[in-house]
């Protein structure tokens, strides 16, 4: 599980670096109220794949 994350964050960065280096900016801006919204948006997306593919 751990290593499908880590594949994907390397793909990411290897693929579109100008894009991650851009989110990463914007999450600096990001007041606490939005990136809880966006943590809790991210966690329910990656348990929902979860979900999906283990069935």
């Amino acid at each position: 599980m751990i290593g499908a994350f880590i594949a994907i964050e390397g793909a990411l960065y290897a693929g579109a670096p100008g894009f991650v280096r851009r989110m990463a900016a914007l999450v600096t801006e990001m007041d606490d109220r939005e990136m809880r919204v966006a943590g809790f948006v991210a966690l329910f997306l990656g348990v929902g794949i979860v979900w999906l593919v283990r069935g």
